[in-house]
């Protein structure tokens, strides 16, 4: 492999760059995006929990805010459960968008490299053709040692940079839809954490009328 990557010459020092930081990319984000991370199991039903015994307030909501994106929006849910339901739904996707563009965080870095990694193979080939032509000129088709070392760059930085991209693209797909599917249980969790807030809260009303009676 060394020698390979010796035989692209310089130009092939820019995608050893963009395959360190694609892979670093994809490393973080393989941390970052894990279901258990993002929507901690049991999380939702401790919180319909903490509402059905009157045990909400701003500590527990602070908390559950900086437990994970989960807790973010369930707490956007219970910091808005007064309000009416389309006030509510506004402020609660505004939260969504936020913990939407934080699970994208570094794909569209993933995306460009996955794009330009084999642009900066093709100019790496051109210099590999500029190099083999250069050598025809000065000495001609005799020098075959010469040719060799210009079609070697031309070809290594070819599939260099297509070995960079093809991975990079595969996990760029990947996580837009890694994300699409956490963006949705989480919207799915805020409004069941939502239609749960308005039932107890019929139910409490019923109670007080009741009671009144």
């Amino acid at each position: 492999m060394w020698e390979l990557l010796k035989a692209g010459d310089w130009p092939v020092i820019p995608l050893i760059l963009c395959s360190v930081v694609a892979l670093g990319i994809v490393l973080e984000r393989a941390w970052s995006l894990q279901r258990r991370r993002v929507l901690p199991p049991r999380l939702l039903g401790e919180v319909q929990g903490w509402c059905l015994a009157g045990e909400v307030d701003a500590d527990r909501i602070n908390r559950l805010r900086a437990h994970s994106p989960l807790g973010r929006i369930l707490a956007a849910v219970l910091m808005h459960g007064g309000e009416d339901r389309q006030r509510q739904r506004e402020n609660v996707e505004d939260t969504g968008r936020h913990l939407t563009l934080e699970l994208e965080r570094y794909l569209n870095a993933l995306g460009t490299l996955a794009t330009i990694a084999p642009l900066i193979g093709l100019f790496g080939t051109v210099i590999g053709m500029i190099e083999t032509f250069n050598a025809i000129s000065l000495a001609g088709i005799g020098a075959p040692e010469k040719l060799a070392s210009g079609i070697a760059i031309a070809l290594v930085n070819t599939a260099f940079g297509l070995f960079v991209a093809i991975p990079s693209y595969i996990f760029h797909r990947y996580y837009r839809g890694r994300v699409d599917e956490l963006v949705a249980d989480l919207e799915r969790q805020a409004a069941e954490l939502a239609e749960s807030l308005a039932h107890l809260s019929e139910r409490l009303q019923r109670e007080r009328a009741v009671r009144r009676a």
